[in-house]
């Protein structure tokens, strides 16, 4: 464990620090450089670790998103928007980029991990411009190659790859959006004519919210309720033609959703069927096929599991969200903290210099454990991504491996998504009026990135299916098991020690109270107790409710769905804090794995988001007894050591993900905001030095009443 008490130099601008042992107070320190430390904090080489394992491919996806033809341009309307980003597809597809997912028969590379990684960077260029890629690419085109066959690949998967065919993924219906086994579509089979017949029965079947919907798009990949032989085998995918340069086929129709909160680059629509017809060998029928007597057969016996099975091959957009959000997270920051370095506000320290906003302890508070959770979630991000492209790569790809990546993905999804929205409002608010300016980004990424919390499945509802994951693994491989046991799928992720609950209970009180607070911060700051302290609360939670739950299995149905429904919100945390635990795990390896020069720095980091998110559900701690109330003082007594002695190297951090003024576009984060600072400070040194500045009524005010004190003092008689 690194020695946190120690301290490192920095370049740059200086700030407020604490010296000296824990126990002392943080002290106010004047501006300047300060060494906190004798470490070194190599930006290079963390640069190249967050770049991750395809390093290479994400430095050429950034090159590429660099070019101004595929930027957002600010106040274009809805329709210019529209096809601008149409137009970009086509710049993407010239690139060759789209292709590296797809087969090697086909022209791409079968490499899934830097598919992803690629695709990810295009959120710094436009949101509209990435999402659109992945309905085209990611959804779309992948929904083909991952749930057709060879015929399907053949026919339809060239179009896709190279735009020719500009295509929409219609499963998520009105009435039914993250209930995809309940959707109202239906593809009933006509033996006499070999063909499906499409149909969207009552208004809550259209298929809505659909990219490339209202406008562009002339296929879909529709999906609807298999019905042969009056047998409904439950939800398939179909390629439907939708669309020419006429407009709507014969049976197919649709409405735009209009102007949208954000990402208004995509034409969202909506679309309907009235008994349209498709050949049978438009079925995508890799887990499930129709003969020409209507007779169905999978390979999947279990229709829950062939459904949930054809659903996971589709995972790849809940990837690509955790990976974007976290790169807008970055830039967000980057752009506040930026900001932050170089506009001073209020002569707090100085009768002449005014303070950089970054100096004062609450704007700190405000982003640097916003940056400690970015770091954390990118670490994560990319052993995510390395379990993806081992399972569509075939190299881990049992039921075990795939039923782990959906896990993974239902739980670090939701995190991402909602820290990229928490992020990038803290961010607008710590830059005061120039954050509401669309020129600088912030509210224009907030409003795309809203949508992110509820596509690729709402948040809530994820969770929810990881903390079902939790439960299962628990009652199956635990059962009769001490309270507190965890969950082998926790087990798994966490670094190589047997939990019980007894020893985390013996721990809680060994150290629960110490007498100062110096020793307990002295504790904390340890890996071990840090992962004992976030693990006990998932293994607690969990066992818990698997207790309340325990007896649901002897009720009726309803009796028992509403027992579940009375611990939903529990289910939600508990998967909530499943994820952050994680993360915290990924960004322990990655200290492990970085530059020795890096390893203070980074700790300290590691050390502020893991005791960020103990202080964040402190009354849990102190209620369940594994935290004192001094030693949960101690907590945030030494996040506030953390942030203070982040502070110098918070700029520095957030520039080594690479992201160049070409990426940011904010002109407060991009030279203007100092220019002005530097104009207006020259202004009144030159002013002061010449003898011309006015002067200043309250001084003037202030050596009267000293003259005047001095001079009732001198007539006042002395004392004998």
């Amino acid at each position: 464990m690194v020695d946190t008490a120690t301290s490192m130099p920095t370049s740059g601008a200086a700030a407020p620090v604490g010296h000296g042992a824990p126990d002392e107070p943080i002290e106010r320190v004047d501006t300047g450089p300060i060494d906190i430390s004798g470490a070194v904090f190599d930006s290079e080489a963390l640069g190249r670790q967050l770049l991750g394992t395809w390093a290479e491919i994400r430095s050429g996806a950034r090159k590429l998103a660099a070019n101004p033809d595929l930027h957002r341009i600010e106040g274009l309307s809805m329709a210019e928007h529209r096809e601008r980003v149409l137009g970009q597809l086509h710049l993407l597809v010239a690139d060759g980029q789209v292709n590296l997912s797809f087969p090697k028969e086909l022209g791409g590379q079968d490499n899934h991990g830097g598919n992803i990684a690629a695709f990810e960077e295009l959120v710094s260029a436009d949101p509209s411009l990435q999402i659109k890629a992945g309905v085209q690419w990611g959804l779309f085109a992948a929904a083909i190659l991952h749930l057709g066959t060879e015929r399907a690949h053949k026919a339809f998967l060239p179009g896709a790859m190279s735009l020719e065919v500009p295509g929409a993924f219609a499963m998520t219906e009105t009435g039914h959006g993250s209930d995809v086994a309940s959707i109202g579509t239906t593809a009933t089979y006509d033996e006499a004519t070999d063909e499906f017949v499409i149909h969207t029965p009552f208004r809550g079947a259209w298929k809505d919210y659909l990219g490339n919907a209202a406008l562009h798009g002339t296929a879909a990949v529709v999906f609807a309720q298999l019905i042969t032989r009056g047998v409904n085998h439950g939800v398939h995918a179909f390629y439907v033609p939708i669309r020419t340069a006429e407009g709507f086929l014969p049976g197919v129709g649709g409405e735009d959703d209009g102007l949208k909160g954000g990402l208004n680059g995509i034409d969202n629509g909506r679309l309907h069927f009235d008994n349209v017809r498709v050949p049978r060998i438009n079925l995508l029928n890799r887990y499930g096929d129709v003969s020409e007597n209507g007779t169905y057969s999978s390979s999947i016996e279990s229709p829950g599991r062939r459904f949930f099975t054809m659903l996971g091959t589709l995972v790849q957009g809940r990837v690509s969200l955790d990976g974007a959000a976290t790169a807008a997270s970055a830039i967000g920051l980057q752009i506040a903290l930026t900001y932050g370095s170089e506009r001073r506000q209020f002569t707090a320290g100085s009768d002449t210099d005014e303070e950089v906003l970054l100096d004062y302890q609450r704007h700190q508070r405000r982003l640097i454990p916003h940056l400690a959770t970015t770091f954390a979630q990118t670490f994560a991000h990319d052993e995510f991504l390395v379990k993806f492209d081992a399972v569509f790569s075939g190299k881990a790809d049992t039921d075990d491996d795939r039923q782990d990546l959906e896990t993974l993905a239902a739980a670090l999804k939701p995190l991402s998504t909602w820290h990229a929205l928490d992020t990038l409002q803290e961010a607008r608010e710590a830059c005061g009026g120039s954050g509401f300016l669309a020129e600088n980004r912030l509210v224009g990424l907030r409003a795309d990135l809203d949508i992110y919390a509820t596509f690729e499945g709402d948040n809530n509802v994820l969770l929810q299916l990881v903390a079902k994951r939790l439960l299962t693994d628990y009652s199956r491989k635990f059962v009769g098991a001490e309270p507190g046991v965890l969950a082998r799928y926790v087990v798994e992720h966490v670094a190589e020690r047997a939990y019980n609950g007894s020893g985390l209970r013996s721990l809680a009180q060994t150290i629960g109270d110490f007498g100062r607070v110096a020793r307990s911060v002295g504790q904390l700051r340890e890996t071990q107790v840090q992962r004992e302290l976030l693990t006990d609360r998932v293994e607690t939670m969990i066992a818990e409710i698997a207790g309340r739950l325990r007896d649901a299995r002897h009720l009726s149905k309803a009796d028992a769905a509403a027992v579940f429904n009375s611990q939903q919100n529990e289910l939600i945390e508990v998967a909530r804090a499943h994820g952050e635990l994680l993360q915290w795990e990924a960004f322990t390896r990655a200290i492990a794995a970085a530059d020795p020069n890096n390893v203070t720095v980074l700790t300290w980091l590691r050390d502020l988001f893991g005791l960020g998110l103990i202080e964040k559900h402190l009354a849990w701690y102190l209620m369940a007894g594994r935290l004192s109330p001094r030693r949960a003082q101690a907590v945030t007594a030494y996040i506030d050591r953390l942030i203070a002695r982040l502070r110098p190297h918070a700029l520095d951090l957030v520039k080594a993900y690479g992201y160049t003024d070409a990426h940011v576009r904010a002109p407060i984060a991009t030279g203007a905001e100092r220019a002005r600072q530097d104009e207006a400070r020259a202004y009144y040194a030159a002013a002061r030095a010449s003898g011309t500045a006015p002067l200043d009524e309250k001084q003037i005010l202030a050596d009267r009443k000293a003259a005047e004190k001095a001079a009732r003092k001198a007539a006042s008689p002395k004392k004998k």
